[in-house]
Parts: structure tokens; sequence; C-alpha cells
């Protein structure tokens, strides 16, 4: 009985080191993402689904973040991408919600609501479920708006749903710093 609850215990204390590995390192792109886009003189925006505010969050807790975050939107339901980031139902109906058309709609969305040259999005499914044989647990969508042009992408990732949502969070930090 004892081993069992130590083996359980070294194992959450692996996780919890991987978490805070994760974290610091989405921090530190975070940081350098605003010193790029300050130096620039440009603004971010964002929307994002299954990562819920994460990628928001991380640029919003660098001090000074203000002269660069335009703000964000956590559009986690099919409505709220229609309603607030003008999303047409016809390109969720048509693709899935989880799917780079959506993604290249949402930036776009997120873009022109909040004024901003650099925008991400992000629709995924982080689990543990709502997967699909064609959708599985781990696959993210992305949308980029760079210098006008606007690109997606998709990848999928392994682990559970906080590791899920950090390696979206920091493939967005990381595409939009290169």
């Amino acid at each position: 009985m004892t081993t069992g609850l130590l083996a359980r215990a070294m194992q959450f204390r692996e996780a919890l080191a991987a978490v805070h590995l994760r974290q610091t390192a989405a921090a530190e792109t975070a940081e350098c993402l605003l010193e790029k886009l300050r130096s620039e003189g440009k603004s971010i925006a964002g929307a994002e689904s299954c990562t819920g505010g994460l990628i928001a969050a991380l640029l919003t807790a660098v001090p000074g973040s203000s002269d660069v975050v335009r703000g964000a939107v956590v559009s986690y339901t099919c409505e709220v991408k229609h309603a607030v980031l003008h999303v047409p139902d016809e390109t969720i109906e048509a693709y899935g919600v989880v799917s780079e058309e959506v993604a290249a709609s949402m930036v776009q969305g997120a873009a022109s609501l909040m004024e901003a040259d650099t925008a991400y999005s992000v629709t995924g499914v982080a689990g543990p479920g709502g997967g699909s044989e064609e959708t599985p647990v781990g696959t993210v969508c992305f949308g980029f708006l760079k210098n006008g042009a606007v690109t997606t992408a998709t990848r999928h990732f392994e682990g559970d749903r906080d590791a899920v949502r950090s390696q979206a969070a920091q493939f967005v930090l990381s595409t939009l710093l290169t």
C-alpha cells in the first residue's frame, strides 16, 4: 500500500515539474514576443477556444504588455465564434469547428474586432473527451495574421488536457516570434 502511494506521489511530483518547465518556457517566449512586437510598433489580438485564454494570460502576465496586447476573446462555443468573431455558420458546418478554415476566420475576426495588426486563433480538442476518429483528442488548429497575411496550421499534441493546452500555447507564441 505504501509503495503504491509513494509511486503515485513521485508521478505527481514529476508531472508538476513538467508543467512548471512548460510554463516557464512559455512565459519567456511571451516576453520575447512582446519585445519583438513592441520594437516593430505592432499590436496583438487573439481568439482562443480550447486554450481558454491561456495565451492571453501568458502575454498579459508580462509587465507593460498593455502597450502591445489589444485583447483576446475566449470563443468556446460556436455561438460566440459566430456572434463575436463573425465566423460564418456555413464554415463551421462545412469544415467542422476544429478546422483550419474556422481558425482562419477566427483570426480575421479577432484582428478586425480589436484593430490589431498581428493576431492568433486556436480551436481544438484538449480532452479528455470530445475527440472523434477524424479529430482525435490533441488535435489543434491555429490561425495567424502577420504582416497582412493569414496562415493556418494543424498540430496533434500528446498528453493530458493541461499538456495539450500548454503545447498549443507554446506553439502560438513560438510561431508568432519567428
